[in-house]
């Protein structure tokens, strides 16, 4: 399964890339996320189905200082992606 994540809210400045990259890690999940100047998170995650869904309820929580308002998500067609990675922010 393939999802393009969005994460709004007080999601930047916070930790919450490094929180998703450690989630991705835990579940063995491969994509990437970035920093928009918007100041919306993105990403992409993708895995067995189970996994990328506990992935997405991670992403709804964040961490500790992070206020989640919004997660907009959108399935794709799987790309292959090998590892999990930060992207430059856009």
């Amino acid at each position: 399964m393939r999802a393009h994540f969005w994460v709004k809210g007080l999601v930047q400045g916070v930790g919450f890339r490094y929180f998703i990259l450690r989630q991705a890690a835990a579940l063995q999940l491969n994509g990437w996320v970035r920093n928009r100047l918007n100041g919306i998170v993105e990403g992409v995650v993708e895995g067995p189905a189970e996994r990328v869904k506990e992935f997405l309820d991670h992403c709804r929580r964040g961490p500790a200082l992070a206020e989640v308002e919004e997660v907009r998500i959108h399935y794709e067609e799987p790309q292959g992606e090998t590892t999990f990675r930060i992207r430059s922010s856009l």
